[in-house]
């Protein structure tokens, strides 16, 4: 079996409510990231945040100063996020990712796509009611189309974010139009804690996700849990030849404490171990997963 590629989602949108370690600014992420790295991450997914508030950023240099200081100090792989729906076009959701490709030292090697549009309004089980009802996050097919031409026009790859059966689909035929290559990196995402978008994070919900990937798709697929402990699904996604995709950006894991990124990449790395898949280092994940090796530091 393949090794085990760890994905850090090191911070999302998530606050410190919950967990003092979410990283906001370029040094904070930077720091996490090496961190993460020493531990057996090689990928590394971020949202550019406020360095004092810590409220969602788009500015390309909170993105550019990120990237920048990880090659400098690793050979990590750097994945920023989009921008979000809320910003008023495809181009303005891509414009950081343009920006940061022009210049070597700030080039991310993959750019993420949500294959779908999806509902991702919050539910309160206990007060047994939607905090919001009109959330939608849109993506049609004209947009992933723009996306996925102008990431490759970039010099990046795409990366595909999975949030059901559908979005498989369409992925599969992006890559028959030619519009993705293979092999294809992608993220089961399980949903928990009040979002519907994603399959529950189940065994049963990620199955169900791994069995509709078509024979003939070159999908090295990570498994992920926003709003939810993916810890209990983790066997089950290594002995499917899965990923690890984790971070504090989709749960605090309040269960081990206030955990820092790098601790949960250490139980990763360990659990994965024990049952004998090891661990790939960056280089490793590159040839892995078909992308150019790089010299940033």
């Amino acid at each position: 079996m393949e090794k085990l590629i760890i994905e850090v989602r090191i911070n999302e949108y998530a606050s410190r409510k919950h967990n003092p370690n979410v990283p906001f600014s370029p040094d904070e992420i930077c720091h996490e990231a090496l961190q993460c790295w020493r531990q057996g991450a090689s990928i590394i997914h971020y949202h550019a945040r406020d360095p004092h508030s810590g409220a969602p950023s788009s500015k390309t240099e909170y993105y550019a100063e990120t990237a920048r200081r990880i090659h400098e100090k690793s050979d990590l792989i750097v994945m920023p996020t989009l921008g979000a729906w809320t910003l008023p076009s495809p181009e303005a959701r891509m414009s950081h990712i343009v920006e940061m490709a022009r210049d070597a030292a700030t080039q991310p090697e993959f750019a993420p796509i949500d294959m779908t549009t999806s509902n991702v309004d919050s539910y309160d089980a206990r007060k047994r009611r939607f905090l919001t009802e009109d959330v939608v996050y849109m993506n049609p097919t004209k947009t992933l189309r723009y996306f996925a031409e102008t990431i490759r026009a970039s010099g990046v790859r795409p990366y595909v974010a999975l949030w059901n059966v559908s979005s498989i689909r369409v992925s599969a035929a992006f890559v028959e139009a030619g519009l993705l290559e293979q092999p294809l990196y992608g993220g089961i995402v399980l949903s928990e804690g009040g979002l519907f978008a994603g399959n529950p994070g189940s065994v049963r919900g990620l199955e169900a996700m791994v069995d509709f990937i078509p024979p003939n798709l070159a999908l090295q697929w990570s498994v992920m849990c926003v709003g939810g402990n993916l810890f209990p699904l983790v066997g089950a996604a290594l002995e499917r030849g899965g990923h690890i995709a984790i971070g504090l950006g989709d749960y605090p894991y309040g269960e081990l404490g206030t955990p820092r990124n790098a601790d949960l990449v250490e139980r990763i790395a360990q659990i994965a171990r024990e049952m004998g898949r090891e661990i790939a280092s960056p280089p490793e994940a590159r040839t892995i997963l078909g992308l150019s090796q790089h010299s940033f530091h």
